[in-house]
């Protein structure tokens, strides 16, 4: 039975929330308490030939909570004056690290492009010196390093960091507490630690020479928590429902796990794995401590070998123009490769199967 069009026009209107009722006095109020501290400390920095950051402390923050907080007691009382204060600090350092950030992000591109060319990604640094032009040489060597290093510390990690998160969910140990707090105490392990830890058993003792496998055992501590929490969390989130259907059509456990919840928690479990090397591929310490530096194109694990955070460190430690700029493009190539992963990874969050739009269906009068 359908609802005639007089009917509907008849049926009264919902009416607006709170929140979406505007004031225009209190937006007037609002823009002016905004605006007016920035053009009053604009006006004085440029007046007295003040520097920014100090008049951005000293002036802009004080002026900004004072304009605010009356205006927030001019709308709401007593209990807008905290409310403004909170939302002014939490605007204002949100701005703060944005601004940092975009200026990180917008020097090492812009330097970076000044020594990328397809021979720095694909030559090596033999026979190149400090003052060499940024025509010869590369970091081919250390990309590939870097692929050998994190690749075997992945190959490691990823089936233990999978096995802890399914042993974490799909069992009723004793011990899943202890596991789950050494998990999370490994998280916060610092990098130089467990590169300290590997240079002091096994190179300093006489066990090995300095080697690419070495700094993959290093990593492993660094990435095994990303892996396990992530991959913990996307098993959780996988509904009982699934599950327990699985086990009434009379599937055993393993079945019901390896044919249900596995691949339910596909799509996370590869994002945990994305996560966990973007979380390493970039580290440092661990890499000084156990593989050092080589300028050739080493593929042998068992050898010291390059890598691209060790070539970044190597060529900052020349302290030359050169050096410098060839630094600048090895962290820019890091960048690309931080960011297709956190790409492919924004990918692998998306759900598989589309959902269809329910088909509209012709209503008879």
């Amino acid at each position: 039975m359908t609802t005639s069009p007089i009917e509907t026009a008849a049926l009264p209107r919902p009416e607006k929330s709170p929140w979406q009722i505007k004031n225009p006095k209190q937006t007037r109020a609002l823009i002016l308490a905004s605006v007016a501290p920035a053009i009053v400390v604009l006006a004085i920095t440029f007046g007295f030939q003040i520097d920014g950051t100090i008049a951005m402390l000293t002036m802009f923050l004080p002026l900004q909570v004072l304009s605010a907080g009356a205006v927030g007691f001019r709308i709401y009382g007593k209990k807008g004056i905290a409310d403004a204060g909170l939302v002014i600090f939490t605007i204002f350092f949100s701005s703060l690290v944005g601004v940092l950030l975009m200026s990180v992000l917008y020097s090492v591109i812009t330097e970076g492009f000044k020594a990328l060319s397809p021979q720095f990604i694909s030559q090596n640094n033999v026979y190149i010196t400090p003052t060499t032009s940024l025509e010869y040489g590369g970091v081919g060597h250390a990309v590939l390093g870097t692929f050998i290093i994190v690749g075997i510390t992945t190959a490691v990690t990823v089936p233990l960091g999978i096995a802890l998160a399914v042993y974490l969910t799909e069992t009723t140990s004793k011990t899943k507490g202890a596991v789950r707090t050494l998990v999370q105490a490994m998280s916060g392990l610092p990098s130089v630690v467990a590169g300290l830890f590997v240079y002091a058993a096994l190179i300093t003792s006489g066990f090995s020479k300095y080697a690419g496998w070495l700094g993959s055992l290093a990593l492993i501590p660094l990435m095994l928590p990303t892996v396990t929490r992530v991959a913990e969390e996307a098993l959780r989130l996988v509904p009982v429902e699934l599950r327990n259907g699985a086990l009434a059509l009379g599937a055993p456990a393993y079945r019901s796990f390896l044919s249900v919840t596995l691949p339910a928690a596909k799509s996370g479990i590869i994002t945990a794995v994305l996560l966990g090397i973007a979380r390493i591929i970039g580290e440092t310490a661990p890499l000084l401590l156990t593989v050092n530096y080589a300028n050739s194109t080493v593929l042998n694990p068992l050898e010291s070998m390059a890598a691209l955070p060790t070539y970044i460190y190597q060529n900052l430690d020349s302290a030359n123009d050169t050096s410098l700029q060839r630094a600048w493009g090895a962290a820019l190539v890091i960048l690309i490769f931080v960011a297709i992963i956190f790409s492919a990874a924004r990918m692998a969050t998306r759900s598989a199967s589309v959902k269809k739009k329910p088909k509209k269906v012709a209503k008879n009068d």
